[in-house]
């Protein structure tokens, strides 16, 4: 799937089973491979532990997206974060 990444700044954010994750405020991208490898509910911080913290919490592996139209739906799975994770 190819799309311009300024297109999803502010995306909302679901599971395929309608939960409601967040909106997209960064990436982080593979530049070799120009591929996404994750998208973050907030902005990335500065801090090494708040990075950690962030990809932990806040990001959602970019291979777990099933559909980019008027929102972004997720796959729900053991790669999502605890944090955003349905229970």
């Amino acid at each position: 799937m190819a799309t311009k990444l300024s297109r999803l700044y502010g995306m909302e954010i679901f599971t395929d089973t309608g939960k409601f994750l967040g909106n997209v405020q960064d990436f982080i991208l593979d530049f070799e491979t120009g591929e996404v490898l994750r998208i973050l509910t907030e902005p990335m911080p500065g801090g090494r532990e708040e990075i950690k913290k962030a990809l932990r919490e806040k990001s959602i592996m970019y291979k777990n997206v099933k559909s980019v139209e008027d929102v972004i739906v997720v796959m729900k799975g053991p790669t999502a974060p605890s944090a955003i994770q349905e229970e």
